[in-house]
């Protein structure tokens, strides 16, 4: 009986991993599509396609996985959550466990998409939708408002450039993406240095050490120790 069991656990895995290959070429150099294989957690890499975090066939399972091996109540889908590939680009996830017919997880199928690669098309499309509106009155008090979502605009269209997110600019881009700021003007609003802050994910004190300037060579000043950078 067990040999039964065994047969129909590999019919089941090997079925998941034609879906896997499918989905993977389906989404090529946009979306890891990764089918584990949770009978041999050490090894559970059964198929990687689009391999965007550098795993290989072979390696171990994920939390996730392990998770799932412990706990058979464990959900079996987990959808659209934040990820990150180990070099740091942004990914949104989504993994679905797979149970054999005595209700033990055997496989999981996870689906990793690159959405930092989507920010330079999601930027364009903006651009191509955008309409002009004419003699439409803005109420004085909306103009903070529109400051601080032009600043948005422009942190978000500078990170685009560089294929990345505000918060996953390396340090090196987001103190040359402070400094152009504020070579064009930016940090004459108020709260200008807060709103860069929270899109960069850092501190409002690095916002201003990054924004420092030695002559016209725009040599960064040496960084106060007490000052949190990333």
């Amino acid at each position: 009986m067990e040999g039964v069991v065994d047969s129909a656990d590999e019919h089941l895995i090997g079925e998941a991993e034609k879906i896997a290959v499918a989905l993977g070429r389906m989404f090529p150099g946009l979306c890891e599509v990764v089918l584990h294989d949770l009978r041999d957690p050490r090894h559970a890499i059964r198929a990687i396609e689009n391999n965007l975090s550098g795993r290989q066939v072979g390696d171990s399972a994920t939390e996730l996985g392990l998770a799932r091996i412990a706990d058979p109540e464990y959900p079996s889908v987990l959808q659209n959550y934040p990820n990150r590939f180990p070099d740091g680009r942004p990914v949104k996830s989504t993994s679905i466990g797979l149970k054999n017919a005595a209700g033990e997880y055997i496989a999981a199928l996870c689906l990793n998409l690159d959405v930092s690669v989507l920010s330079p098309v999601t930027l364009t499309l903006s651009h191509l939708v955008a309409t002009e509106t004419e003699h439409r009155e803005q109420p004085p008090e909306t103009l903070r408002d529109r400051n601080t979502r032009e600043l948005r605009h422009t942190v978000e269209e500078l990170a685009a450039e560089r294929a990345a997110t505000p918060r996953s600019l390396s340090r090196q881009d987001k103190k040359a993406l402070v400094r152009q700021l504020h070579r064009d003007g930016y940090f004459d609003s108020r709260d200008a240095a807060q709103t860069i802050a929270d899109l960069l994910g850092v501190s409002r004190a690095t916002v201003y050490n990054y924004s420092k300037v030695k002559d016209a060579l725009m040599t960064a000043a040496e960084p106060n120790p007490s000052t949190r950078t990333l």
